[in-house]
């Protein structure tokens, strides 16, 4: 086993368990604790919610590094590689040490089925100890209260927004995932709610939980400034800049970023200047990422109502001049009604194809949810994502094409588009 490359052990990986998911944290806890019995020493930052969370992971590790931290971050799913979920001082992991990590947990876990998931949290928490890593920021990949993630008690947690996707996983109403995401809670320790309409059920979880949970709206603000944003909370504020990554979300995600920094300001202190930069700088592939000019074109993994509403909103903000073009497709377990309803007037000619695999929505799903949100969309029907960025070529140089979806979707054409 220690000689599969990282490719053999991941196809091993998909096969070992009997289902994709299975929420819980007995096996992964069992597995955890004859892989490290002491514990896991670094300081833990646990990131929830639905959408917002690889934005806020990339500025916490960005500001905590040019603070002079040694971090580890674990995010998921990746785009291109494997490797990009598990990050120290904001670097991939290496295969080797991935393929180390994998062998050390095998060894362990003796009958215990673990799922690809489970495999690659505990792996990234291994590495992160192997690396003598000060704070790690872990992603929650599902939920919270049953995801791997949440095997370990986090020292402060940021949960960005609730939205319904994962149903059939969360419950399918606001408060069921709402309490589901704030399972991450700890009593007595910090947390941060990044948006102003706080689900029922978030805060009865929130109280039953014994957090000292901060609000946006109720316990702290931002507003915008002629050069960038003001953030306040109490008497505390703080003149910052806009961050890097494009889309006006992203101050609401930076705001709460500072506010939780500003928590546990007393553990991990951070200077104004490291702030300014990591919001600056940081970086977040497939996040409205533009990857070409004349004609414009973007990357984005908008897959559910709330993330098509903001990509429909920096659609609106571009103010394109010639005709905008949609790469689309998407999993079958996707609202794929509220996606094209949020984007469908928008939008000048949709590219549609569908994706390899058991998950995808088909191409009569997908053209039917559009002639639903607007039955005089133009439709291109194409045989592959490489058959639909041909488009890209043929486009007016004042048009915009935004390629989007699942994940899959954003990673596979920034591999064709070399971006």
């Amino acid at each position: 086993m220690t000689s599969r490359t990282l490719s053999e052990w991941l196809a091993w990986q998909e096969q070992l368990h009997p289902s994709t998911i299975e929420l819980g944290l007995t096996r992964v806890g069992d597995v955890w604790s004859k892989l490290h019995p002491e514990g896991f020493a670094p300081f833990v930052i646990t990131v929830a919610g639905t959408n917002g969370k690889g934005s806020c992971v990339a500025f916490l590790d960005a500001i905590l590094r040019l603070a002079g931290y040694r971090t580890g971050s674990y995010t998921s799913p990746h785009l291109v590689r494997y490797n990009e979920r598990i990050r120290i001082d904001g670097k991939e992991a290496t295969d080797q040490a991935i393929c180390e990590a994998f062998a050390r947990i095998d060894d362990v876990r003796q009958s215990t089925s673990l799922t690809y998931f489970e495999f690659g949290t505990l792996a990234a928490l291994d590495i992160f100890l192997d690396e003598n890593i000060d704070v790690a920021i872990l992603e929650v990949g599902l939920g919270g209260r049953l995801d791997a993630v949440n095997l370990l008690d986090a020292d402060a947690v940021l949960v960005t927004s609730i939205g319904l996707d994962h149903t059939e996983w969360l419950g399918d109403t606001l408060d069921a995932i709402a309490r589901e995401k704030a399972g991450v809670l700890r009593h007595g320790r910090p947390a941060v709610f990044a948006e102003a309409v706080v689900p029922e059920g978030f805060l009865q979880a929130a109280e039953e939980s014994g957090a000292v949970v901060s609000y946006m709206g109720k316990d702290y603000s931002f507003s915008y400034t002629p050069d960038g944003w003001r953030w306040q909370m109490g008497d505390v504020s703080l003149e910052l800049p806009f961050p890097g990554m494009a889309g006006d979300y992203q101050v609401q995600n930076a705001a709460a970023v500072v506010t939780l920094l500003h928590l546990v300001a007393e553990r991990l202190p951070v200077r104004p200047e490291a702030l300014a930069d990591g919001l600056r700088t940081a970086v977040i592939a497939g996040r409205f990422q533009k990857v070409r000019d004349l004609p414009a074109v973007f990357v984005d993994v908008a897959h559910n109502r709330e993330a098509a509403i903001a990509l429909a909103g920096n659609i609106k903000a571009l103010a394109v001049r010639g005709r905008v073009h949609a790469v689309f497709s998407i999993y079958a377990d996707k609202p794929v009604h509220d996606v094209a309803t949020a984007l469908a007037q928008l939008v000048d000619v949709w590219h549609l194809y569908q994706m390899k695999g058991r998950r995808a929505l088909d191409i009569e799903g997908l053209e039917s949810a559009l002639r639903v949100a607007h039955h005089a969309a133009k439709i291109m029907i194409h045989g592959s994502l490489r058959e639909a960025l041909r488009i890209v070529d043929d486009c007016d140089p004042l048009d915009t094409v935004v390629i989007f979806g699942s994940f899959e979707v954003a990673g596979e054409a920034l591999e064709i588009l070399d971006a």
